[in-house]
């Protein structure tokens, strides 16, 4: 059905609105142009009858004035009415003139008074009609100032301006009629050229290459049927080579290590070979037209793929992707200028171990730097003041002495600490591992910090202590001991205890407990205080000397020996530090 045709229904309905509101303007025009024909013509009419009768009243006495105007009506078939000066009715044809108003006001009769035509139209309040009215100025036995009117209804005007637009109306309907049929028939050959537009560039893209487009005239759409011919011919020949191309480029794309994929300008799946499937644990072969969102679900991603779709330009990002279980990946998109669906392709670079390496560098060099900042710039401070001067002064000079002596000591261990760190994560083996005592270690790691305890007012105070041995190093294991002890120690309060054990568990392991009764640790710093350089309280960490690597070293020395290392603490009251290591298969005899 040719009216089903958008473009059909689009010019049709144009042409029949078009029409319609033609029609309408024009009935519109001639009805009002002949209703003020027919106007015209009824006031010339009662002009030409007040003319004639007007020149009769000077032979009619005023007693006789009414019978005069009730013959008037009859002879002219219109009514009259005689006014006085004073507006006063002295005659009416339709009307006692004694039962009638004063008509100085109307404004028919106040142009006649004006020595010009009156005209008005309206009801009548005396005989309950529409009517149209005449009035001329009138001298009436030598006075001057009367006014002779004569009106007539309007059903004679409408009934003849009915007449005028029935004619209109039949016109105009017979002039839509062949309109719409021209209309109907114009816009039927146009939609049905445009349908064979339509189908023939529809067939551009199918494997048999459409027949030619015949050009039916010299027109607009037969301009563009010859460019759809000549566009055809160019389209196939690019459409065979482009095939090609892609096959080849697949080929390569497929034969690679890095993830390789490619989009089209919806977000959808165009390529995606075997390596970037595996690298975000999707199952080979990806379908073709499968939304990337299906596929990776990382929102960086996406952003760096859609930004190469809209801006046609490269993009060049390192990031995490999720679906790949967080490693890390140096992403190259850039996108398709030689693909038919416009697009992107991304590449994908495993660069984890590269990331990974390059976060341990910086944040050693920065915490380290940090690490080192103060007690040297302290070192500079004091030394220069001892050199203006200050070296003279018996009071000052012993103190800045001490004072660089004790940041001098702190770089020491600070180097000590990184060198035996350093050696921890080198990756270089131990020497064998040995049966080490752990009530020997736990002993001479007391007796290190002994000293330090009685000058804080600590005590250390002994539980249970099995004479358990353990597999491992036992200088680096009294080193952990004195970590654990020394930190027990300083960050106590005074006349607070702490208190070593160490004990055999189920399983051929052992473990050992050292609690404080310091200050405790909180809950969210609990998880992050075997990482280099964290201190839970820095300001105070600092003022006892701390280095922020005892708590590390601890959990490298332990970890290497086969071990683990955990905390228990609540702010306020204290902590409590295990160290669980594999006992000796047996225990060496003296």
């Amino acid at each position: 059905m040719p009216f089903t045709a958008s473009v059909f229904r689009k010019l049709f309905l144009s042409s029949l609105a078009l029409i319609a509101l033609t029609l309408v303007t024009v009935d519109f025009y001639w009805t009002g142009y002949a209703a003020d024909q027919q106007a015209d013509a009824l006031k010339q009419r009662l002009a030409g009858v007040v003319q004639v009768l007007r020149s009769e009243l000077d032979a009619i006495a005023p007693g006789g004035l009414q019978a005069w105007a009730l013959a008037a009506d009859k002879r002219s078939g219109v009514r009259i009415t005689v006014v006085d000066p004073a507006g006063a009715v002295l005659a009416d044809s339709q009307q006692n003139p004694a039962l009638m108003e004063n008509h100085g006001q109307r404004p028919e009769i106040r142009e006649a008074y004006a020595g010009r035509v009156g005209t008005a139209t309206r009801r009548s309040a005396t005989i309950d009609r529409d009517l149209f009215y005449v009035a001329l100025p009138l001298v009436y036995q030598g006075h001057p100032g009367y006014a002779l009117r004569a009106a007539a209804p309007l059903g004679e005007l409408t009934s003849a301006v009915t007449a005028v637009r029935w004619r209109i109306l039949e016109i105009s309907l017979i002039a839509a009629a062949v309109a719409l049929l021209m209309a109907f028939w114009f816009s039927r050959g146009l939609a049905r050229r445009v349908r064979r537009l339509q189908r023939f560039a529809d067939n551009l893209v199918q494997e048999r290459p459409p027949e030619e487009l015949p050009r039916d005239a010299d027109d607009e759409l037969g301009a563009l049927a010859a460019s759809l011919n000549r566009t055809a011919v160019r389209l196939r020949d690019f459409i065979d080579r482009l095939s090609v191309e892609s096959s080849r480029r697949e080929a390569i794309l497929a034969s690679m290590v890095e993830g390789v994929l490619a989009v089209d300008n919806e977000m959808r799946v165009m390529f995606c070979n075997p390596a970037f499937a595996q690298a975000v644990n999707a199952a080979p072969p990806v379908p073709e037209r499968l939304p990337v969102l299906e596929l990776v679900r990382d929102p960086v991603f996406l952003d760096i793929l859609s930004r190469a779709v809209v801006t046609g330009q490269s993009v060049v990002e390192r990031m995490q992707v999720a679906d790949a279980g967080g490693r890390a990946y140096a992403i190259h998109a850039a996108p398709l200028t030689h693909s038919s669906r416009g697009g992107a392709i991304a590449v994908l670079h495993d660069v984890t171990d590269l990331e990974r390496l390059e976060r341990v560098r910086r944040d050693f060099v920065a915490n380290v730097s940090h690490e080192l900042r103060t007690p040297l710039t302290a070192i500079s401070g004091y030394a220069e003041t001892l050199l203006d001067g200050a070296i003279e002064d018996p009071e000052n000079n012993r103190r800045f002495i001490e004072i660089i002596r004790a940041h001098s000591i702190r770089l020491n261990n600070l180097a000590s600490d990184l060198l035996t760190l350093s050696e921890l994560e080198s990756g270089r083996p131990d020497a064998p591992p040995e049966p080490v005592s752990l009530r020997a270690s736990l002993e001479t790691a007391a007796r290190v910090v002994e000293s330090e305890a009685r000058v804080r007012g600590v005590a250390l105070v002994w539980g249970q202590v099995d004479d358990a041995f353990i597999m491992g190093h036992r200088i680096r294991l009294e080193q952990s001991i004195v970590n654990l002890l020394d930190n027990a120690v300083k960050f106590n309060r005074p006349g607070g205890e702490v208190r070593i054990e160490a004990v055999s568990l189920a399983g051929g392991r052992a473990r050992i407990a050292i609690s404080d009764t310091g200050i405790g640790i909180p809950s969210e710093d609990q998880p992050r205080i075997f990482e280099r350089f964290y201190r839970v309280d820095k300001a105070r960490s600092r003022a006892v000397g701390g280095t922020g690597l005892g708590l590390s070293i601890v959990k490298h020395v332990v970890e290497r020996m086969g071990g683990s290392v955990t905390v228990e603490s609540q702010l306020g009251k204290g902590s409590k530090f295990f160290i669980t290591l594999p006992e000796a298969a047996s225990e060496p005899h003296a």
